[in-house]
């Protein structure tokens, strides 16, 4: 964890492709612009808009980390915000899930396959040498003991009233940036289809 108590997670699978597929959207729309090829169609360039802005959403801006006491997590068009005193359990498989009370988080930002989850669950209990871990069961380990830290230092037991009640100190907040961009894309795309 970082001095100023910020730790990220980062599964770099599916940003590269989303990077990638992003350059290519950017060349397209140099291309276009720059009158190279045959003129566009208006509507190519808020088409590109939209698959930029998708691929930035579904693959490039999905995240998990720890700021201060808080496990945040970055899903394509919402920011969720859990006390870390309050996760009571924390599974890593096709995608992260968080258990706060009744309620279950989820993030696409870390995952493992079938085969590393199987593998990892092997292992049991032994942690002892947390390298052999893929790095989805690395995170959900690392989560846990996070959490176990948080409710020590909090002196809250495990599944407690005291825990549950930190469950209502979960903040979801939308990304208004990628949901803005999104909406005049579609109507930039409706309005030049029009046209």
């Amino acid at each position: 964890m970082a001095d100023d108590g910020t730790e990220r997670f980062t599964a770099w699978g599916s940003r590269v492709l989303g990077i990638i597929g992003l350059a290519i959207v950017a060349v397209v729309v140099v291309v276009g612009a720059s009158g190279v090829a045959d003129p566009y169609h208006p509507a190519a360039y808020a088409v590109c808009g939209v698959v930029g802005l998708l691929l930035w959403a579904m693959l490039v801006r999905p995240s998990v980390g720890v700021e201060d006491d808080r496990l945040v997590l970055c899903n394509p068009f919402t920011t969720v915000r859990l006390p870390l005193a309050a996760i009571e359990q924390v599974a890593v498989r096709q995608w992260l899930v968080v258990q706060v009370g009744a309620r279950r988080y989820t993030s696409s930002g870390i995952g493992r396959s079938r085969r590393q989850a199987l593998r990892d669950d092997r292992r049991g209990g032994d942690i002892d040498d947390i390298a052999d871990l893929s790095y989805g069961g690395f995170v959900e380990h690392r989560i846990l003991k996070l959490a176990e830290d948080a409710r020590t230092r909090q002196g809250i037991a495990h599944y407690s009233e005291e825990q549950e009640a930190l469950g209502a100190d979960v903040r979801r907040e939308p990304a208004w940036v990628e949901i803005g961009l999104l909406a005049a894309f579609v109507v930039a795309l409706v309005v030049t289809l029009l046209v």
